[in-house]
This record gives structure tokens, sequence and C-alpha cells, in this order.
């Protein structure tokens, strides 16, 4: 296991597949690294013999995209039971996934599989909403046997049955359901700013939205660059964190404390060093924000 003390602070990236060999090789200062669970569900062949020599060195993330937590005709059974022989066999530090539903129940002979979207479509904030989440959350729990985190999401479409708050919907998931929140503080930004906010405004938006989520729910806080296109934010993985989300970042540290932080980059993926900069950002960040204030 990889031990450099600069390793210590809780920083990690997404390890994608242009930079296998190179972090192997170079064994780079990072607390852990975090892949896509979905891209490891095969019983052998190369991707899960890369992902196990990554084990090697590093504690490892699993982060999903297709548990499908909130869609209302079940859970597919075939993922859950993929996902919980990848778990069993990698012992990840945190597994996770989105506060989403891709699922529908189909018709004909494809009722049984149901019909999938292919993408993170978000949830009415609603009580019946919020009682199918908790309910699916807590059987991959129990399947898994073990607590998961659910990730806010980038939201291009809203509800207008919503009835409570984002915030106040993921309390009442950490303290029903007993998982704990992956915070993006990439999304919060970029939603305050679809709803029309400044990059300012966006950036204390987001940050009041830290403030109403109960600190110990929080057990992993991704960062990402988002793109500025005519009418609208794309949380696109594929640039550098922008100077508001450093900015949400380090009020989330100051409140939440040092909680282990995740460099995404998932389109455009650049050069490894630039994703270790990015890391090197974060952890002086955390460092700095922590450190005691002289008397």
């Amino acid at each position: 296991m990889h031990t450099d003390p600069a390793a210590s602070t809780p920083v990690g990236i997404g390890w994608r597949q242009p930079h296998y060999e190179l972090l192997l090789q170079t064994l780079p200062a990072l607390a852990f690294l975090e892949l896509h669970s979905e891209n490891f569900f095969a019983d052998g062949g190369a991707p899960i013999s890369v992902l196990m020599a990554g084990r090697e060195h590093y504690p490892i993330s699993l982060h999903g995209v297709g548990l499908s937590l909130g869609s209302a005709c079940g859970l597919d059974t075939w993922h859950l039971d993929r996902l919980a022989a990848l778990v069993e066999r990698v012992d990840p530090v945190r597994v996770s996934d989105h506060a989403s539903f891709a699922r529908v129940r189909g018709a004909g002979a494809s009722r049984a599989a149901g019909l999938h979207a292919s993408d993170l479509l978000p949830l009415e904030f609603t009580q019946p909403g919020l009682d199918v989440l908790v309910s699916h959350v807590q059987q991959v729990q129990e399947r898994l046997k073990r607590a998961i985190l659910v990730e806010n999401l980038s939201a291009y479409v809203g509800w207008a049955a919503d009835s409570m708050s984002e915030p106040e919907f993921f309390n009442q998931l950490t303290q029903r359901s007993g998982c704990g929140l992956l915070l993006d503080v990439n999304n919060l930004v970029v939603n305050a700013r679809n709803r029309g906010a400044s990059k300012c405004q966006a950036a204390l938006q987001a940050q009041a939205w830290v403030d109403a989520i109960r600190p110990g729910s929080v057990g992993e806080v991704h960062l990402a660059g988002h793109a500025e296109l005519p009418g609208i934010v794309i949380d696109d993985h594929g640039s550098r964190v922008s100077a508001e989300v450093w900015q949400v970042f380090a009020h989330a540290v100051r409140r939440l404390g040092p909680v282990p932080a995740l460099i995404e980059w998932d389109t455009d993926v650049p050069a490894l060093e630039v994703l270790l900069g990015e890391a090197d950002i974060a952890r002086q960040l955390m460092i700095d924000v922590m450190a005691p204030v002289p008397a």
C-alpha cells in the first residue's frame, strides 16, 4: 500500500484508462483512487486486472452510475449482483451512486428488463420520491453489507411537485437510511448558474446549501470542471476546477472538516500531471483551511 506522507491528506483522483499505466509506474502521492463500478463488472480480463493492481498501492473508492436508486420500478437485480461481487472482491473504502433514476418498466418483451435512459435523471423532492429512494438505498446496503454514499445531481430540469428543499431531502435520506452524502460541489454551482445566478451568487447559494446539510452525513466531496455554453452550464468534467467551486470547497472544509475529496475529469482527459496539480490545490487548500489560527 502506498504510504507517502503527502497521501495522508484525503485527496484522490478519478483513475481513468489513459492514466492506468503511468500511475502504476509513478505511484503519485494520493489518498485514494476512484473508479466507475460498471467498468469492472466482468469476472476477469484486463480491466479487473488493472483495478486489482491499483488496489495493491491505493485504497479504492467505487463510484457507480447505474443503480438507478430512485426508479419506482425497482432495482435491477443483475446490476446489484454484479456490484456486490465487485465490492466483495475489491473491499473498497467507499461505494457510491447517485440520487437519480434511469429505469422504467418496459412493455412487451422488454418489460422484465425495463427500459434505461442512459442518463442520471432527477428525482422529485417529495415524500413519495424520498420513500422510494430510502427503500432502495436500504436494499443496496443490506446486499452489500455496508453503508453507501449517495450523490446530489447536476439537474437541468425539475419537478413542479417538489415539496422540500434538496438539502432537506438529503438530510432525511441519510437519517432514515443510514447512508452518507457524496457532496458534489461542482453540481451545486452548476445548478445555481442554470437557475440564473451569477458566478458570485452561485458560490454563495452553494455555500448556503452546504450549511443546510448535517455535517456528519458527508462521506466524500467531488470536485470537477464545467462548461459554459450559451444559455446553459454543463457539468462535463472536462476542465480544471473553477474559482467559484474552489471557494465553495473551502467553505465546505471549514464546516465539514477534512472529508475525503476527489478530482473528477472524465472528458478531454488531460495529462496525469494536470490531475495531480488539481489534487495538489485541493490538498493545500484543505491544509490552509484546517490550520490553527495564530493566537
